[in-house]
């Protein structure tokens, strides 16, 4: 395919922003490619910047939406104006499975469309369509100034930008709800929550919830007890705030705050809106109303829900010729509930899931009956089981047939060492024998796939392009190119 470029300047600016873009939306989402459509003047070509081949295998549903039917190059009456950057006129989401998409046309750039992945654990999508909003400002910005004016600094700004993607988010839904007229400042709310979470109190992280109510709302708030108004603990006071969290660990009461200070404990929330921060030692979630907006640990913001998705586990069980639909529904829920468990429990476990016609004969402590895992109080006894070291024995029936199993193996090609014996050991066990999934739960949260050897849930290792600065081509021409470069 035959790369073309508008002009050095232009292929400059968009470098800078992908660069920025994919950093900060790595370190927030995890492993994240972008790319950018894009048309300056109505009288230019429609150009792609794929640095990362994220749109590769969207090549029909793009064609149809830029070359067949057009729509993205109707009228809108805006003028080509470039005063006019910060007028922006937003696109409609091109709703690609898989994607998240964010547009928008100004007087400085016809047309304009920002993507990036939709990983499967993301809290929302809010945060991360707020940042490829302000991806889109940002070029607008860039291409409204000449040359001798650009700093280079949109992609020093995208890459930073988890904090205000948040913020943004939680504006919008505040003001879907409550109007312009809001009281509580979110950036301040959103250092108290980072600086609360690396408060420890006694030597334990903090466990509790803690509401964020507008000041006109306050009087729906079900109050158990206020605080008197010239003793209430600031909210910047993070040490004062963590210890007044022991009042309402491991119940259904919230600390209330102004979003200046602690006002009181009350029950459960039944507001149009508020802010609801849970904090579960270790990490934590924001939600607004019974949404949650995004995670937070180790003292930056993520977007991801913290539970493993599974999706390899289940696909993997529903394609198995010797599994009813039934059975692996059961199966799948079984293996869903052993996994969060010990997530949320912070420990390592290993299961073997045989599916097989006969159960492996797996060295390690065996039951004189199958222990049946479609009743809780056996799926509970196997949650304390799967703390001990060695893995959990479950055959295609539901039933545990041993735990604190060993793994062995030979050496194989793809080993991690940097991953440890767990991991490694189901690598070479699941290359010995074919019948078998194996998960890996590792106590720092990832949670591992394998299958024949190979982990069937990692991330897809892209390379990064030998140049700095990337190249945009002729969407026609990438389109018409039947195959794109691979990676």
């Amino acid at each position: 395919m035959k790369s073309r470029q508008p002009n050095p300047f232009v292929d400059r600016v968009i470098s800078d922003s992908l660069h920025g873009l994919q950093e900060g939306i790595s370190e927030f989402s995890g492993p994240s490619r972008v790319a950018l459509i894009y048309c300056l003047s109505p009288q230019s070509e429609l150009f792609i910047c794929d640095p990362q081949s994220l749109l590769r295998n969207y090549d029909p549903i793009l064609k149809k939406i830029y070359i067949e039917e057009q729509a993205w190059c109707a009228d809108v009456g805006l003028k080509n104006d470039k005063a006019k950057f910060a007028h922006i006129l937003a696109e409609k989401d091109l709703q690609l499975d898989g994607l998240i998409t964010y547009g928008g046309r100004s007087g400085s750039v016809f047309y304009q469309m920002w993507f990036t992945e939709h990983h499967p654990n993301i809290c929302s999508t809010g945060p991360t369509e707020r940042w490829l909003e302000h991806a889109v400002l940002r070029f607008s910005h860039d291409m409204a100034n000449e040359e001798a004016l650009y700093t280079g600094i949109s992609g020093n700004f995208l890459k930073e930008y988890s904090g205000h993607a948040v913020r943004d988010h939680i504006i919008d839904e505040g003001n879907f709800h409550l109007g312009l007229d809001s009281a509580i400042r979110i950036y301040p709310v959103l250092r108290a929550i980072l600086g609360i979470s690396k408060t420890l109190e006694e030597g334990a992280w903090p466990l509790g919830n803690l509401l964020f109510v507008e000041p006109k709302l306050m009087d729906k708030v079900s109050f158990l007890a206020r605080f008197h108004g010239n003793e209430r603990p600031q909210l910047e006071n993070f040490k004062h705030v963590r210890k007044l969290l022991q009042s309402v660990e491991d119940s259904h009461n919230n600390l209330v705050s102004d979003g200046i200070s602690i006002v009181g404990i009350a029950t459960e929330n039944h507001l149009d809106f508020s802010i609801l921060v849970e904090f579960h030692r270790r990490y934590g979630f924001i939600k607004t109303d019974t949404q949650t907006v995004c995670s937070f640990s180790d003292g930056r913001f993520h977007s991801t829900t913290n539970r493993a998705k599974l999706v390899e586990v289940e696909e993997a069980l529903l394609e198995t010729e010797s599994l009813s639909s039934d059975c692996a529904c059961k199966l799948f829920q079984i293996i869903s509930a052993l996994v969060h468990n010990a997530e949320k429990s912070s420990h390592g476990c290993t299961l073997v899931i045989d599916l097989g016609d006969t159960p492996l004969n797996i060295p390690g402590q065996k039951f004189d009956q199958p222990l049946n895992l479609s009743k809780s109080r056996m799926l509970r006894l196997a949650y304390s089981l799967s703390a001990v070291d060695g893995a959990l024995l479950i055959d295609a029936n539901c039933h545990l047939n041993g735990f604190s199993c060993l793994l062995d193996g030979n050496s194989i090609p793809g080993e991690d060492l940097a991953r440890g014996a767990r991991y490694n050991s189901a690598l070479r066990f699941s290359k010995k024998h074919k019948d078998l999934i194996v998960v890996v739960v590792s106590s720092d949260r990832p949670v591992s796939v394998i299958r024949r050897g190979i982990e069937i849930n990692g991330q897809c290792i892209w390379r990064a392009p030998k140049s700095c600065i990337f190249s945009s081509a002729y969407l026609k021409e990438w389109l018409n190119t039947a195959g794109y470069e691979k990676v």
